[in-house]
């Protein structure tokens, strides 16, 4: 398959959280105002101004006893066929940008004249776009198009110091996606890939996907639709634009 794909290896991530650093730095994103919540995990959720978060999660055997922690560095995945632009495009096209070269899935300043975020967000099997109260701008991840454009390493797998985060040609990180999990089943015996055949944001996960975080892979309930099943549930409620 053409174009771009991260592979996020969470054997590897020591949740230093320069992912998130880098992320903020070179979106130029504010700082969250943020409490403490009971959790090493900070801010406590994705958001307009965060677009990468590193989630923190207990694992805990049948007895209740902490086994180990899990880091989860999420973000959007850019989905093959994302079911967000397909959502968007029944009132405008130009709304949600798919670039055709790599594959990035990026929010454009016209998201704010949708008429209804939640049907945006709802459609997202992972509940990842987020809306600025004020400008009612959508926002998440670009995979820092402007860099890959550039030749560059979107910022979060550059200054990456484990090796955990990856990027390149989506048939690339697929074929390492694949090795390393051969490679981690070896000791977690749990070890799995997200969703590797329908996302450019591939993750070995060292244990069942739910475990670490509610909406870590498709769900039944959300499942990732191609193109026509989409199209065919929003039929009845399209409407244009006034």
């Amino acid at each position: 398959m053409s174009g771009k794909a991260f592979f996020v290896d969470l054997t590897k991530c020591t949740a230093c959280r320069g992912c998130q650093v880098a992320c903020k730095q070179w979106n130029k994103l504010p700082a969250e105002e943020t409490r403490n919540w009971g959790s090493h995990q900070n801010p406590k959720d994705l958001s307009a101004i965060t677009y990468k978060l590193v989630r923190m999660q207990e694992i805990a055997d049948a007895q209740g006893e902490l086994v180990t922690w899990a880091f989860f560095p999420e973000q959007c995945r850019h989905c093959i066929e994302p079911p967000c632009k397909m959502t968007a495009d029944a009132y405008d096209s130009a709304a949600i940008y798919h670039d055709e070269k790599t594959g990035a899935v990026v929010f454009t300043e016209k998201t704010k004249d949708l008429p209804d975020f939640n049907e945006i967000r709802e459609s997202c099997p992972y509940n990842i776009p987020r809306q600025n109260a004020q400008t009612k701008v959508m926002a998440k991840c670009t995979m820092c198009l402007d860099r890959v454009q550039n030749g560059l390493k979107p910022a979060c797998v550059q200054v990456c110091p484990t090796g955990a985060m990856n990027f390149g040609d989506y048939d690339d990180m697929l074929a390492l996606a694949q090795k390393r999990l051969t490679e981690a089943q070896k000791r977690y015996p749990e070890a799995t890939l997200g969703d590797p055949e329908s996302v450019r944001v591939i993750y070995l996960y060292p244990v069942e996907p739910q475990k670490i975080y509610t909406y870590a892979v498709a769900s039944l309930d959300v499942p990732l639709l191609d193109r026509r099943s989409l199209l065919a549930r929003l039929a009845p409620f399209r409407r244009p634009l006034a």
